[in-house]
């Protein structure tokens, strides 16, 4: 049986201005980044998504089949291919409008392909009718695969309140693992302390909390206890697909604890402090590869080595 990382989620083309007015386009979505982002670190990947057949889903095609990602469904299920309009400002940060619709075709993955990873998240677990099917796909899989839920909220499509954060939590209910920045969590729980966030999905059965903080580095939850890690000193082009780097090489440092399949929950269970800084360092270091370069371009293996 061939192991592999199942993500699940969306791939769209980000048209992004510049602060000197020019205009590029550069394939992205937030699981398409992660797929790719752990392909390049060696890992073999499934991506269930979806696109348009036209000029800019031929793009991603391109882009996904270069870097080594496979498909895990048919993705010619959309009439024109998702678009994120990205405003960069002067620290590199993007914002986003987005033009998307989401669903999904059948899942089809051959029979000697062992999904021991599933992530999930973003838009893809938070616009119907797609997201039902990935809820659904999350919750197949959790008995036999490390699941992790990137939260990675977009209001500018989702809106705020408690029913978006309502759903967050439904999805996280299938995450052994949820990432989240610490923009995420102030804008679904203002004012909420991470830690006590961190208590809140611990105790409703995630396994640990992994925060992201831009320039003030990461921090993780576990029954571990808790921890930081600092972010490596880097020269940000942009921040695009940062997060989705930092989702990929957590799943990649776990895998290489042997942290996945069936024995992910009790992997987790027992993994020390030392353990989970080696991890997010890991993660760091990849996310500050990416935020050196523009367009969401995230690190090979080697270049972490």
């Amino acid at each position: 049986m061939e192991q592999v990382a199942l993500v699940v989620g969306e791939a769209l083309v980000d048209v992004v201005h510049g602060l000197d007015g020019t205009v590029r386009e550069h394939p992205g979505g937030s699981a398409a980044n992660a797929a790719v982002a752990l392909a390049r670190l060696g890992r073999p990947v499934r991506f269930v998504t979806a696109y348009g057949d036209d000029d800019r889903g031929r793009l991603l095609a391109d882009h996904l089949g270069d870097n080594g990602v496979r498909l895990g469904s048919d993705p010619l299920v959309l009439d024109r291919t998702a678009t994120a309009e990205a405003t960069l400002a002067a620290s590199g940060a993007a914002s986003y409008e987005f033009d998307i619709e989401w669903r999904l075709g059948a899942v089809q993955l051959p029979a000697d392909v062992d999904p021991v990873a599933v992530l999930y998240g973003s838009i893809g677990a938070a616009i119907d009718p797609g997201a039902r099917d990935v809820a659904v796909l999350a919750q197949q899989h959790r008995p036999t695969a490390l699941t992790v839920f990137d939260l990675n909220a977009r209001p500018a499509i989702t809106g705020s309140g408690p029913g978006v954060a309502a759903r967050a939590r439904a999805m996280a209910a299938n995450a052994d693992v949820v990432k989240a920045s610490d923009e995420d969590l102030e804008l679904l729980w203002p004012g909420r302390e991470h830690a006590e966030l961190a208590a809140e999905f611990l105790a409703g059965g995630t396994g640990a909390v992994v925060v992201t903080r831009g320039e003030g580095g990461l921090r993780w939850f576990a029954p571990a206890g808790e921890g930081e890690v600092p972010a490596p000193t880097a020269t940000v082009a942009d921040t695009i697909g940062a997060g989705d780097t930092v989702t990929a090489a957590v799943v990649d440092a776990l895998w290489q604890l042997g942290v996945v399949g069936p024995a992910a929950r009790e992997g987790l269970s027992v993994l020390r402090a030392a353990d989970w800084t080696a991890v997010l360092e890991h993660a760091a270091r990849a996310a500050a590869i990416t935020v050196s370069r523009p367009g969401g371009d995230p690190p090979w293996r080697h270049e972490l080595e």
